[in-house]
């Protein structure tokens, strides 16, 4: 089973992680011992029981699990890792208090007043609850069915009213990867406008001040062809589908996106995905950071 240290870069200021090289063969709570000296053996247990030591992408439990030379043992210091992902998403961190998520493009958010189809918070509510039935997950912001990528739920409505109340000061970054139609020649540039929804929910553009909701967006090419352009994408606002808006009134519609005025469907799914997520937790305090790779199949349209 793969880790979801596999499916993530995690950089925070603090090591979340140990990487301890195996040079003898050994037990797995011996070799434990030893690397770590400064935790006790019940300790160590309690690490093996929560899931939190993996041997070659795999978790273990075991305490005399044989170690061979050359293996690696990962130490997840501050998360638990999940035996079993749920479908459609992959859990990235989990503590008490909040749920990282990578989702799969495809798999709503939430449900809407038309939409009761499975959502990414239907399956993590369905995973606190076999827990305890009691237990709950909150929302706190989304993401568009099509794109993929980090999103982060709470596990209280107390840790939900902290985030976001503070939203803009807690989360310290929040960037998309999003390939657009054509060639983008101005290597970076902000976007700056007021953002109204029509009876059709279509989101719409304007530069008149206070015109509906101030929409910011920052970008950078990444790569680009004659066809296509990689964007790295800050949003400094989060506004309903922002960035889809801002990339058809600079003249680039992200690929696959038929609703704000994309000719291209190269990759079968929309061409957005949020790769970084950088808040402070809103418990402990520490700064937390995911990074996600960039899909493939973005990339594979620039390696030809």
């Amino acid at each position: 089973m793969h880790t979801p240290s596999n499916k993530l870069i995690t950089k925070t200021g603090k090591e979340r992680q140990s990487h301890l090289e195996v040079t003898e063969a050994a037990e797995l709570m011996k070799f434990l011992i030893g690397a770590i000296p400064s935790k006790s053996r019940s300790d160590i247990k309690s690490l093996l029981a929560h899931h939190q030591i993996s041997v070659g992408n795999e978790v273990i439990t075991q305490y005399n699990y044989p170690l061979e030379i050359g293996q690696q043992v990962v130490v997840n210091w501050t998360k638990v890792l999940i035996e079993k992902q749920p479908e459609g998403l992959n859990i990235v961190f989990e503590d008490l208090h909040i749920i990282i998520i990578e989702k799969q493009a495809g798999l709503l958010s939430i449900a809407t007043a038309t939409e009761k189809e499975q959502t990414a918070y239907s399956i993590l509510s369905e995973h606190v609850k076999k827990r305890d039935p009691k237990n709950k997950i909150f929302v706190l912001h989304r993401l568009d069915r099509e794109t993929s990528g980090v999103m982060m739920f709470a596990k209280s409505e107390k840790v939900q009213q902290l985030l976001q109340n503070a939203w803009k000061e807690v989360v310290l970054e929040r960037s998309y990867v999003a390939v657009v139609e054509g060639l983008v020649t101005k290597e970076q540039g902000t976007i700056t406008s007021w953002l109204t929804e029509s009876k059709a929910f279509i989101m719409y553009s304007s530069r008149t001040p206070n015109a509906g909701q101030k929409a910011v967006t920052h970008y950078q090419v990444l790569q680009k062809n004659k066809n296509y352009s990689l964007l790295e994408v800050k949003l400094e606002t989060g506004r309903k589908n922002q960035i889809r808006v801002h990339m058809k009134e600079i003249g680039h519609s992200v690929i696959g996106d038929k609703k704000y005025g994309a000719t291209k469907h190269p990759i079968g799914r929309l061409g957005l995905h949020a790769r970084v997520l950088a808040f402070k937790h809103p418990i402990t305090g520490e700064d937390i950071r995911y990074e996600t790779d960039i899909p493939k199949e973005f990339l594979n349209l620039f390696s030809q």
